[in-house]
């Protein structure tokens, strides 16, 4: 519905009353809690661009630490990797963990289970990633992936914002909802119930 009726006007009029004068002093209420809301939503935005951008130097100097701890290098499968299981009954699995072996940056050879594809062979080389102290680890942070969770964290937290506020606006306007309906009944009950009209 469109015009006067229309979702627009309606929330226009909910949220501006005016000296309208059917408005009860519980719809200015409700136009100026949802005036604060609006506003606290509002104010929102620069907080949660602050957290993100303070996150964002946080993941920056991990991964300035991740790259300078993290090295590239290639293990090499001990025994063969297990085939894919499928059947009518089972949906598979893609990868599987196997164990490897491989050497790090002082020479001293390692062992431990590595990701590798279901039937590679024996002697099949897996790229990992290892520590300082040649030890298994995940890949090293990234630019692009403090920028992601940076924007992540900061979506999150308005997001949390709005869904408190809106929960604020909803209690409260149940609350008055369930006053302005017994207000409704108490005026209803001062007319006669005899169903004629004088």
């Amino acid at each position: 519905m469109h015009g006067s009726n229309g979702p627009v006007a309606r929330f226009r009029r909910r949220l501006f009353p005016g000296r309208n004068s059917l408005a009860r002093n519980s719809d200015r209420f409700e136009a100026l809690l949802l005036k604060l809301l609006i506003l606290a939503a509002l104010l929102a935005i620069p907080v949660a661009a602050t957290a993100g951008s303070a996150h964002y130097g946080g993941q920056v100097a991990s991964a300035a630490s991740d790259a300078a701890n993290h090295r590239a290098t290639t293990a090499y499968l001990l025994k063969a990797a297990p085939l894919r299981i499928a059947d009518s009954e089972s949906v598979g699995i893609d990868d599987s963990t196997t164990d490897a072996a491989w050497t790090d940056s002082r020479g001293d050879r390692h062992t431990g289970p590595v990701v590798a594809s279901p039937g590679s062979p024996a002697g099949s080389p897996v790229p990992i990633w290892v520590d300082t102290r040649g030890e298994l680890t995940s890949a090293p942070k990234t630019a692009s992936t403090a920028v992601f969770d940076s924007v992540l964290v900061a979506f999150w937290l308005w997001f949390a914002v709005i869904a408190a506020l809106v929960v604020i606006h909803r209690a409260t306007r149940l609350v008055l909802d369930r006053r302005r309906t017994a207000a409704w009944e108490r005026a209803w009950a001062v007319y006669p119930r005899s169903g004629s009209w004088p």
